[in-house]
């Protein structure tokens, strides 16, 4: 028996064949990368609100101070967007999307694997099809090098951005139907934040 020290916490995905765990552990990694990639799209986005209400305040008092930041609503925008988009695949490893579980309580444990199966499935395939289209798009507006009129920012690359955290959701929803075919944990509540006291 292997002892796993605190340093390394033992994989949840575990029981699956070793080239499966390796991709399931590996989507489990990016899903940590894309909560950290949401709360820093938060934080700047927060960031960059608080500059705007202080050059507003100031212009008040100072005649050479802009009254506002140029940028800043069309990229509070993208930020906002970014923030939505990263996290997602985060909130959906630690069972943070709100769900209806009242069927799934009351049904035996095989009908739970399998509504589980099938809705992580209809996720995969839902976002699948979400994220091509979005990549399209930003693909599309890449090819027409298509620029924002406010600022003249390459609008493909926010897209890009917003397609990615929605790649990064669809690969957990892909993860989340094989692990509920496995019989491996759904949800990892190590990755939660811990609560303030």
């Amino acid at each position: 028996m292997v002892s796993i020290s605190p340093e390394a916490p033992q994989s949840l995905n575990a029981a699956a064949p070793a080239p499966l765990r390796l991709v399931l552990d590996g989507i489990d990694r990016l899903g940590r990368l894309d909560g950290w990639i949401g709360g820093g799209c938060l934080l700047a986005l927060t960031l960059l609100m608080l500059c705007e209400v202080a050059t507003r305040f100031l212009s008040n008092f100072l005649p050479f101070f802009p009254p506002s930041i140029s940028i800043a609503w069309e990229y509070s925008s993208y930020l906002m967007a970014a923030s939505f988009t990263f996290g997602a695949a985060m909130t959906l490893r630690v069972g943070g999307h709100i769900r209806v579980v009242l069927l799934l309580k009351n049904v035996p444990a095989p009908v739970q694997r399998a509504l589980e199966i099938f809705s992580a499935a209809a996720g995969f395939a839902f976002m699948a099809f979400l994220t091509s289209a979005m990549a399209k798009f930003a693909w599309s507006a890449f090819v027409r090098g298509q620029v924002s009129t406010s600022s003249d920012t390459p609008l493909w690359f926010p897209q890009a951005v917003v397609t990615f955290g929605m790649l990064l959701l669809t690969l957990q929803f892909l993860a989340r139907a094989i692990q509920a075919a496995l019989g491996l944990p759904l949800e990892d509540h190590r990755m939660k934040a811990s609560p303030v006291e």
